[in-house]
């Protein structure tokens, strides 16, 4: 019968519900809105999840790293905003509504309330009591006053513009939910459609967004590149182009081009199918308007673009050369030519353009080198461009010059003559923001026959989504309701109807970082709480949202100052983008994708199906995703390893910025390690004190203080893992229980607890019983620099040059006494086989050779 005694164990499913507790009973993580004099601020903000019902590792992740600022920065003295919200409403609730009978409502706040549950298993120090939901009316009717302030200060438009039309699901369509000329979700054939569309002037901040990006030091350099790639902020000309032979209403085509020196080697025209050329190219050609149907029926994203086969259809319309009397060119139809962009028609040059280069090849068009080598006139082109600077020929004025010289060459001469213009060009469009759904922030708007578009009133906001909408008829519930969107006219009395078209969702989270400074205010922001608290010290999220959200809400704070809403410019001071978690796929004998928690490794390299036993296919490590089932549930692993065993494992692997693999043996290491420690700091408690020397083991935990708040300062939290595991060997190793290893226990504690928060406060109760203090609420420890100091030296011992021992000695030691230590080890001795020593060699520092 073994009586040995059970080993102790750390129960983290009592423990950390436990210290939740405590946390919320002493408000630890509670601001007010307008920080007291004197404090020393600090915003933290990861972006806040869509309610899709379950946390997944993503968050755990996203998460983790911001609560792990949080703590720290609060236990060096800030004050710390860190908030959760919801970003609530789109589409996928309103599918739902649709295909389960529930109301998008309903469902959000359902799954609100499961995602709100299972974050707090998580230990995160946030101020829930700043929680809300973009979804609602509290929040969204402060956006309608924003907007109403937008379009007071010149910032918002309406106009016609060209959309990607679902006709089955009746909305539009952003360029990405465009899948090979299909809607993502109904599969229908996409149109092109010309609507009224309420546009943001973002390109009125286009200049100043470009470049402010230098002024931000604490942002990725890729998202900035990310971003002025988006912007695109471009040199060059507007030429116009006469037609050969007059046509009603047009008279000329006009082009931009950032290579007016290219000119010369024009080979024909391309216009997009919207372009009026177009049109009346489809007016009198039946051809072409099937040609130009299969252009609208195309996804319009650069991605698709870029893959698509390049064609295109010869309109039988000619345009005069603007340089070369008598030379006309014609113009094509071709499905890459976009009208949003630059002016919709473009002049091919294919010499220099490989685009245009493949597009000549196909339909046999002219081919002329007008930029070539200094050292080879005579180029010719074959498959591909050339791009390279070189001196213009075959260029009439312009032969014999560089590129640039050229270039300012052409924009004289276009100038000169009438035809054209030097002009800074920008790729950034004003951001479309109305789309035909239901579940979002209604546009306050009035349209009147006899006042046209008419705001409304600010005190009559906000404009609430009815509740008694039917989703049995496609399209956008507010358009066929029977009583909401009729309404008299706020400026005549008359009969009216309300705007039914609701806001882009990215319009949602371009403020919630400035509603969350005074998130229960009767306007939008309380200006002295986003004074103080904004921008954002350090924003969280993936490199997902690097273009779009990040570009909206850039725009979103300039036109907030610009109405006097903040007085800041920018509203996140750094940003970190977090790799993705990742996991091994698994594929079951019948071609079916497999959960990890279905299958089992068994000997070495082989996995098979826990139920059935039968092999399994390993695939790549790839990012965890429901379409390829590698993903793994946190409550599951909280269950059953506890948060604080996540959040470490999360921490440990890689470098933050980087992809992390999750393996079960990882996340098993982790929680051995949680064991490991509350096991050391149990021996500790049970064991009489010694009276052994301790400075060995009071230097290791300084150093430790020292590497673990350099590493956590500097975003390495897998550092700060690794340090924090060397202090936990040195404590297991170390002889000493006294002062010293007290103090090494607190400090592995309080080190820790950004991490491991739960497991440090139940430590930190273990070595003060009695004390009611929360590690939570303790100052981040400082080290002491007297042990900091490297006072000893490990030293290799070689004998006849093969390393036979090393030893440790005090720097500044005499030679000879370095000599005589070095000698009286045991492995020397063995090595020397009593032979004299014929010669010392000493490299100070650093080896000890004898020679015998």
């Amino acid at each position: 019968m073994n009586d040995a005694p059970a080993p102790v164990r750390y129960d983290f499913a009592a423990a950390e519900p436990r210290w939740q507790a405590a946390w919320n009973e002493g408000g630890c993580f509670a601001v007010p809105d307008v920080p007291p004099p004197g404090a020393l601020k600090y915003y933290v903000l990861e972006m806040f999840p869509y309610p899709s019902g379950k946390i997944h590792m993503g968050h755990v992740r996203n998460y983790t790293l911001g609560d792990v600022v949080a703590r720290y920065k609060r236990a060096r003295g800030h004050l710390v905003l860190h908030p959760m919200g919801w970003d609530a409403f789109g589409l996928p609730a309103e599918n739902a509504a649709r295909e389960r009978g529930t109301h998008p409502a309903a469902w959000t706040y359902a799954n609100i309330a499961a995602m709100r549950a299972e974050l707090k298993r998580m230990g995160l120090s946030l101020d829930w009591s700043r929680e809300f939901a973009t979804c609602d009316p509290e929040y969204y009717g402060q956006q309608q006053a924003l907007f109403l302030d937008f379009l007071k200060a010149g910032l918002v438009g309406r106009r016609e513009s060209w959309v990607n039309w679902d006709p089955v699901d009746n909305t539009v369509l952003a360029n990405e939910q465009v899948i090979d000329g299909r809607g993502w979700r109904s599969g229908a054939p996409v149109e092109k459609k010309k609507l009224s569309q309420w546009f943001f002037a973002i390109t009125k901040f286009a200049p100043d967004l470009l470049a402010a990006l230098d002024d931000l030091p604490r942002w990725p350099d890729r998202v900035k590149t990310m971003q002025a790639n988006w912007i695109g902020r471009s040199e060059g000309a507007r030429v116009r182009f006469p037609m050969a032979e007059p046509m009603e209403g047009i008279a000329e085509v006009e082009v931009f081009t950032t290579r007016p020196d290219t000119l010369f080697g024009m080979s024909f025209m391309a216009v997009a199918a919207e372009h009026p050329l177009a049109t009346a190219a489809a007016a009198r050609d039946p051809a072409a308007a099937t040609f130009i149907a299969e252009c609208r029926a195309m996804g319009t994203s650069e991605v698709a673009i870029e893959q698509a086969e390049k064609r295109g259809f010869d309109t039988g319309f000619r345009v005069a050369h603007p340089f070369i009397p008598g030379a006309t060119y014609p113009v094509w139809i071709a499905n890459f030519v976009l009208m949003e962009y630059g002016t919709g028609a473009i002049f091919g040059c294919p010499a220099h353009d490989q685009r245009d280069l493949e597009f000549a090849r196909k339909y046999k068009l002219s081919v002329t080198p007008v930029v070539v080598p200094a050292s080879d006139a005579d180029m010719t082109v074959g498959d591909t461009a050339f791009t390279d600077d070189g001196v213009l020929a075959n260029s009439g004025f312009l032969d014999g010059l560089d590129v640039p010289a050229a270039k300012r060459a052409a924009i004289e001469a276009l100038e000169a003559q009438g035809i054209g213009q030097g002009v800074v060009n920008w790729r950034l469009r004003d951001w479309g923001v109305s789309r035909q759904r239901y579940w979002g922030c209604p546009i306050p708007i009035v349209h009147c026959e006899a006042c046209g578009v008419v705001p409304v009133p600010a005190s009559d906001l906000p404009v609430r989504l009815p509740e008694d909408v039917d989703f049995s008829r496609p399209g956008n519930p507010l358009d066929h309701h029977p009583t909401w969107k009729h309404i008299a006219c706020p400026s005549c009395g008359k009969p009216a109807r309300r705007e039914t078209d609701t806001f882009d969702t990215f319009v949602d989270s371009s403020w919630y970082f400035a509603r969350f400074c005074s998130p229960h205010a009767e306007t939008p922001v309380t200006r002295a709480a986003v004074d103080a608290w904004l921008p954002v010290d350090q924003y969280i999220g993936g490199i997902e949202h690097a273009i779009l959200h990040l570009l909206y809400s850039r725009f979103f704070t300039r036109a907030m100052r610009e109405t006097g809403h903040v007085s800041v410019t920018e509203p996140f001071a750094g940003l970190f983008t977090q790799g993705m978690v990742t996991h091994a796929s698994f594929k079951g004998a019948d071609g079916r994708w497999l959960y990890p928690t279905e299958v089992e490794q068994v000997g070495q390299g082989t996995t098979i199906h826990r139920e059935t036993g039968e092999a399994v296919t390993v695939g790549r490590v790839e990012a965890m995703s429901k379409s390829r089932r590698n993903t793994v549930d946190p409550g599951a692993i909280i269950d059953r390893y506890g948060a604080d065993t996540a959040r470490w494992f999360i921490l440990s692997d890689n470098p933050p910025e980087r992809d992390m693999e999750w393996t079960e043996g990882g996340v098993a290491g982790a929680f051995r390690f949680t064991q490991r420690i509350f096991r050391l700091v149990v021996a500790a408690s049970e064991t009489a004190a010694n009276d052994l020397p301790d400075r060995s083991l009071r230097q290791m935990t300084h150093r430790t203080i020292a590497a673990v708040t350099e590493a956590l300062d500097s975003f390495a939290f897998n550092v700060a893992v690794a340090r924090i595991h060397e202090l936990a060997n040195a404590i297991g190793e170390s002889p000493v229980f006294g002062p010293a290893r007290q103090e090494a226990l607190e400090m592995l504690a309080q080190l820790s607890a950004p991490m491991m928060p739960h497991l440090a406060e139940e430590c930190w109760a273990l070595l003060h019983p009695g004390e009611t203090g929360l590690v939570a609420n303790r100052t981040w420890p400082e080290a002491d620099p007297a042990l900091l100091a490297v006072d000893t030296v490990t030293m290799a011992i070689q004998v006849m040059g093969k390393l036979r021992s090393t030893i440790e000695i005090p720097i500044g030691l005499a030679e000879a006494e370095i000599f005589a230590l070095a000698e009286a080890e045991e492995n020397v001795q063995r090595a020397l086989g009593g032979k004299p020593i014929r010669k010392r060699i000493h490299v100070p520092g650093r080896i000890v050779n004898f020679v015998a």
